[in-house]
């Protein structure tokens, strides 16, 4: 029987002190929420999420890439062909995306369940991811978050296995957002939640438990989506959960992740679930979806992950509401953004192993590392031998690094540095820090990022970032 083999999650380390969007100073332990940065998006949450899930799994192995998400950037271009890609998947893999509704991460999750259950695929990386915007100082903008949730789905060793699934489907405008806006919308508070939200997940919630025939006291945990903590609290009385069963949702943390917020507080209860513990997992939008997952031995062998609890751990708070809106572009600006073609797509195309994909090449004859790779390796003189070598898992250390004031960025200085990295050296942007954090012969880690956007288009390529001191020895 397959199920859920491994998980991974990511928080954007950037935290939005939720007493800056009223004008007041943030006081260190207030209330926040998770938002990611200026380089950041659906897309690279995705992929670092992923990364966390596949910790010590051959890339190989998978077959199929579920994309789930609500804000993934482009309309007409698939988001899961290119995180397979950034990834450096096989070329054979299977990609598609659940996109339209809040509840397409754990349909994409029953959906490879499924999958691997029928035998069509044996290993399928699903992946939810969204950054939503309310609009600056609206209703809806402290209640957001940002995050992603991984989960590979195999034949072989679940972690936990679906034993049913309930959903519901209804119509109602409740939360929208029209093509080609960047803020999602919601209808006055009391009639979400009274005719949307507490009605459809208590009988999705109620309805699995009438389909699967266990009772409410047989979870021991319940992820379950929701708005704010009032109507979490409200919505699981009426379906007869105890408030003790309910996986703490992260308000004042993280915020509402969208399509990922169910799948993140799954990634949370499977962090501490023991064998022979069951998880209810509940997700709202356009109706609602509830799932029964039943965890098994194999849990306590799975490597550790850094999962949603490590990733809430690293955080740095943004000094002023107005760095988070330069970072999402929402500042008044004296020019409109250029809407010319960006890059060419046939470099585009040409770079993709380097620039998505982060390959590297390495001499057959000598072993020297080259990024990008040449065509004569500086070391022995061999001309056009070369192997494919990834660097997008691997550690590198910090040689020298600039700090560049008058490149574009909501906090300058962009900080560029050189790194090698297994004889390798390689220049990058540092991510995730400021100048004061920054020093010689320092620990990095690479990170898939927006570089720009161009021609009303995100690039994407790779950047460094600094290795927490406890993550130093990992």
């Amino acid at each position: 029987m397959g199920g859920i083999t491994a998980y991974g999650a990511y928080v954007p380390r950037t935290r939005l002190p939720l007493a800056l969007i009223s004008g007041r100073p943030a006081k260190e332990g207030g209330p926040e929420k998770a938002v990611a940065y200026y380089d950041e998006d659906a897309v690279t949450m995705a992929v670092s999420a992923a990364l966390d899930c596949l910790t010590g799994i051959d890339r190989a192995s998978v077959d199929a890439v579920y994309f789930a998400s609500t804000s993934y950037p482009l309309a007409e271009k698939q988001g899961a062909a290119l995180i397979a890609k950034a990834l450096d998947l096989r070329r054979d893999v299977q990609t598609l995306d659940f996109s339209g509704s809040l509840r397409a991460g754990t349909g994409a999750l029953e959906a490879a369940t499924n999958a691997v259950a029928a035998g069509s695929l044996r290993n399928v990386l699903v992946l939810a991811s969204d950054c939503r915007m309310g609009a600056p100082k609206g209703g809806l903008e402290p209640k957001l978050g940002d995050g992603a949730a991984a989960f590979l789905v195999g034949d072989q060793s679940p972690i936990a296995t679906l034993e049913g699934s309930f959903s519901v489907a209804n119509e109602l405008q409740d939360l929208w957002r029209i093509e080609g806006e960047p803020f999602t919308h919601s209808w006055e508070d009391r009639f979400a939640i009274q005719e949307g939200y507490t009605p459809n997940i208590v009988e999705a919630i109620q309805g699995l438990l009438a389909k699967t025939g266990l009772g409410a006291g047989d979870f021991a945990r319940a992820a379950v989506f929701a708005p704010d903590q009032r109507s979490l609290g409200g919505a699981v009385r009426q379906a007869g959960l105890d408030a003790a069963q309910v996986q703490d949702p992260f308000f004042g943390r993280l915020g509402n992740t969208g399509a990922a917020f169910a799948p993140m507080l799954t990634v949370a209860a499977l962090e501490s679930a023991k064998a022979g513990e069951r998880i209810l997992v509940a997700a709202y939008g356009d109706g609602a979806h509830a799932l029964a997952l039943q965890v098994t031995d194999h849990v306590e062998k799975l490597e550790p992950r850094v999962g949603v609890t490590g990733h809430l751990k690293r955080r740095r708070a943004l000094g002023s509401y107005e760095s988070y809106l330069r970072s999402r572009s929402l500042e008044t600006k004296e020019w409109p953004t250029g809407s010319d073609l960006g890059l060419s797509a046939t470099i585009r195309y040409r770079e993709r192993d380097a620039d998505l994909s982060f390959l590297a090449g390495r001499c057959t004859s000598c072993g020297q590392v080259h990024f990008p790779k040449p065509r004569v390796c500086i070391r022995c003189r061999t001309k056009d031998e070369w192997e494919p070598y990834r660097l997008s898992d691997r550690r590198g250390r910090l040689l020298s690094y600039t700090f560049d004031s008058f490149f574009p960025a909501p906090e300058p200085p962009t900080i560029m540095i050189m790194t090698e990295v297994d004889g390798c050296r390689v220049q990058v942007q540092l991510a995730n820090a400021r100048p004061e954090d920054v020093r010689l012969e320092m620990d990095v880690d690479y990170v898939f990022r927006k570089i720009h956007d161009a021609g009303g288009k995100p690039n994407y390529s790779w950047k460094a970032s600094p290795v927490e001191p406890r993550e130093a020895g990992a």
